[in-house]
């Protein structure tokens, strides 16, 4: 059987009115923020089902702006969130798209661009009680909640590398909760995704690196 906890009903603390709408969308926007590792110029954001519906009654626009602002879900600052951005030069966008049909009715696209030029783009679902999933990180589809310490790997699909990932994690004793690896296609571009019950070692990043067909990578921490 599975139980379902009063915090999956009410929500994380948060500047309202809906776990989902609101709560959900600062978290999916603030994970991305900490998986761009520069600094956001301009933020173009795409809404789907009952985002694109209620977007403005629920706040989920000013949300979604906090959190690529750096807000957490109790920021009051979320409130501010249009003035806060214009504040700091951030160019910001929203486009409503009611006819793509997606897997979640609060779905949400967002693409950052920095001012050297690089784009990333990401999409997420707002799942209910202010818990999110990432689903698509550029052209690839993934699978992660950020309520683990996440090491994301951007690499060739190419034999060994996830070994080498795996030897790297190991000899830091780092334990794995969840991973997987999603690609485009064999041979192509590929993201190892590692999820862990306790912190991941920055200085993991630069051994990973150290393997010729990895690209990138990125940490964030719970």
């Amino acid at each position: 059987m599975n139980y379902i906890s009063i915090f999956d009903i009410i929500g994380p603390n948060m500047i309202g009115p809906s776990s989902s709408h609101t709560a959900g969308a600062a978290s999916m926007a603030l994970l991305t923020r900490k998986l761009f590792k520069k600094e956001p110029i301009k933020v173009t954001f795409t809404l789907y089902g009952s985002f694109a519906k209620t977007y403005r009654g629920h706040g989920t626009d000013k949300a979604l702006l906090g959190g690529i602002l750096g807000f957490a879900t109790d920021d009051i600052r979320i409130r501010d969130a249009f003035s806060i951005a214009k504040e700091r030069g951030l160019e910001y966008s929203f486009i409503i798209d009611e006819e793509t049909q997606v897997n979640h009715p609060n779905t949400a696209d967002i693409l950052l661009e920095a001012e050297d030029g690089t784009r990333f783009f990401v999409r997420g679902e707002s799942v209910g009680g202010g818990k999110i999933k990432i689903v698509r990180i550029n052209n690839i589809d993934v699978e992660f909640t950020g309520e683990y310490s996440t090491l994301i790997v951007r690499q060739t699909d190419k034999p060994g590398v996830v070994a080498h990932i795996s030897k790297c994690l190991s000899d830091s004793n780092v334990n794995i909760a969840f991973m997987r690896l999603f690609r485009e296609e064999k041979g192509q571009t590929a993201y190892t995704i590692i999820e862990s019950d306790q912190p991941i070692p920055e200085i993991i990043e630069e051994q990973i690196m150290s393997h010729e067909f990895v690209h990138s990578t990125k940490v964030v921490q719970v």
